[in-house]
């Protein structure tokens, strides 16, 4: 740079202005940069000046004669923006100071030397798909190492470089902005923006500096779902339970994250009752499911129509809506091998006991459902008729007895029955059948218990001796009714009389026993009142005792020795030919 007048004599006092050195300004030899001067030197060399301080003899070399100070090398003021030193005259023989020392400034004077840069870059910034024109993206700054204060050295303009028509940028500030409406995540996702910082005002002759901005549009739910086919068709086989999967379906949605979650279901009532479907752990495919048990022979194919929707809906884009797709699915129901079905869940049959080998108990049934059916055989299972009291036909399933039944043996005959199809014997089912065993009149009727009692020698006429209680092993309603009686006529040593309700009353007559050493054998006939009606006699034995006061006994005396049935021998004779007529009367009604 030119050197100018640096100093000025005041009162005896240094007075200095600033000196200035162009950075960067390289020549051939030390260039002038100025010159030192005090009035105290005369020209005639007695003067010499000194110059201590910042870069003094390295930087800045001071003539000692002259005062001349040269900057020795190329400055840099982004290094360092000043010196500061220190010019003293002296007296050349002595050192002796002629002026007071005066401290003054050498600057360094920028020029246009740094192109500006972008520390922070490169960026990365975000800004939803769909955004209105002038959104904020993101701010740049750009930095210029000159001096701000002199000239347009760091005067920065920003410009878009790349990026355009989508983006702009301010160009004092360096904020980005969306230049165009509608831009579409979905068509382009990322963009790569340059900016561009020139100093000097923009001007020609600035330098610039670049930065690269990379700008993600993010995602809003703009795009309703939809379905890429119209139609959807599965198959199921008939034996799949309830939630078996019978297939998949997706509505595409090019969203991303929540704004593509989707909700299914079921439009018609005619797929509801049969199938289900829910949206997978991803909340994008529809599981359609089994919802009750198939059957192919009832029906082989169901047809309805399924629905997929957005489950969050932003209300800024209900226009681009609606957000659902509707498509139809078709579900073939596939036969399966099933095995054969019986007519009833269980059977309840019933025969008459004591008929003959070979009686028609009854019937049961079941039938292969498949397509062609085949043929049915049945079985009984060995274990639930172990004394193979029936049969069955293996082709018709008629069930019949193989021996005589006995109801008072055994009243119910719980048999498991096992249809096979002929055509595949893995195909089976079984099914329970409960044979009751009807009752018949075959049992006469018996005293319930054997009656061995006693009479005290002190009884009066008409006393009540012991009750006697009858036995019917046939089914109360068969023969319900029993009657006892005992000895008749005016002989009988004791009277009975039937209480009507299938028991007796054995009574001391209003004549007294005859005394007897052994014990009275009082004969008593029962028969019900079944068809035909049967009958038996039993025996009752009384003895004569002596009492005490309280009626226990004492002992039983002996007494004199009397008929061995306790009756006359008129009354004995009456009661054999009772009997006899009886029998020949049941004889009789079997015979026809």
């Amino acid at each position: 740079g030119a050197p100018g007048p640096v100093l000025l004599r005041n009162r005896r006092s240094w007075v200095w202005n600033q000196f200035f050195v162009i950075e960067e300004y390289a020549g051939p030899e030390p260039v002038l940069i100025g010159k030192l001067h005090s009035d105290v030197d005369r020209g005639e060399g007695r003067t010499k000046y000194l110059l201590t301080g910042e870069g003094a003899g390295t930087v800045f070399v001071i003539d000692e004669a002259t005062g001349n100070i040269h900057v020795t090398k190329s400055l840099d003021r982004e290094e360092k923006a000043q010196y500061v030193l220190l010019a003293q005259a002296v007296d050349r023989a002595s050192n002796r100071p002629l002026e007071p020392p005066s401290e003054f400034i050498i600057k360094v004077q920028d020029i246009n030397d740094n192109p500006p840069i972008f520390p922070l870059g490169p960026y990365h910034a975000t800004v939803p798909e769909m955004s209105n024109v002038g959104t904020s993206v993101i701010q740049v700054t750009a930095h210029d190492a000159d001096d701000p204060s002199y000239g347009n050295s760091a005067k920065l303009v920003y410009t878009v470089l790349d990026g355009l028509p989508f983006f702009s940028v301010d160009p004092q500030t360096g904020v980005i902005r969306t230049a165009i409406p509608n831009m579409d995540r979905e068509t382009q996702e990322e963009f790569l923006v340059v900016i561009q910082a020139k100093d000097m005002g923009g001007h020609m002759g600035g330098l610039s500096g670049s930065t690269t901005v990379t700008v993600t549009l993010s995602d809003v739910n703009d795009n309703p779902p939809k379905f890429p086919q119209s139609l959807y068709q599965f198959s199921v086989v008939e034996t799949a339970g309830p939630g078996t999967l019978v297939g998949r379906l997706r509505a595409q949605d090019p969203d991303l994250g929540d704004n593509a979650l989707m909700a299914y279901s079921i439009l018609d009532g005619e797929g509801s009752e049969a199938f289900s479907i829910s949206t997978d752990s991803q909340g994008r495919d529809g599981l359609l499911t089994v919802r009750k048990p198939l059957d192919f022979e009832t029906r082989r194919s169901y047809s309805f129509r399924v629905e997929a929707t957005n489950t969050l809906i932003d209300p800024a884009y209900l226009r681009r809506g609606p957000f659902k797709d509707v498509a139809s699915v078709r579900v073939a129901v596939q036969d399966a091998p099933e095995p054969p079905a019986f007519s009833q869940a269980a059977y309840h049959l019933a025969v008459s006991e004591n008929k003959a080998p070979g009686t028609l108990v009854g019937q049961v049934s079941a039938a292969d459902l498949d397509s062609p059916a085949s043929p049915i055989r049945y079985s009984i299972l060995p274990h639930s008729d172990p004394e193979r009291c029936f049969s069955i036909e293996p082709e018709d399933g008629t069930i019949r007895t193989v021996v005589p039944l006995d109801r008072e043996a055994r009243v119910w005959h719980n048999l498991t029955v096992l249809a096979t199809e002929l055509d595949s014997s893995a195909q089976a089912s079984r099914v329970q059948v409960a044979i009751q065993i009807l009752d018949e009149n075959d049992n006469a009727p018996q005293l319930a218990e054997p009656y061995d009692t006693f009479v005290c020698d002190s009884a009066v006429p008409g006393q009540l001796i012991q009750v006697i209680r009858a036995l019917d092993r046939d089914e109360v309603g068969n023969s319900s009714r029993v009657s006892l009686q005992g000895p008749l006529g005016p002989d009988a040593n004791f009277t009975v009389r039937d209480n009507r309700d299938g028991s007796a009353s054995l009574l001391l007559p209003s004549r007294p026993a005859p005394p007897r050493q052994a014990p009275y054998l009082v004969p008593i006939e029962l028969w019900d009142w079944g068809q035909p009606a049967l009958s038996s006699t039993a025996t009752v034995t009384v003895s004569v005792c002596r009492c005490r006061p309280d009626g226990s006994v004492a002992s039983c005396r002996p007494e004199a020795q009397l008929s061995p049935a306790g009756l006359s021998t008129g009354a004995l004779l009456a009661i054999i030919t009772c009997v006899g007529t009886l029998l020949a009367l049941v004889v009789l009604f079997v015979a026809l």
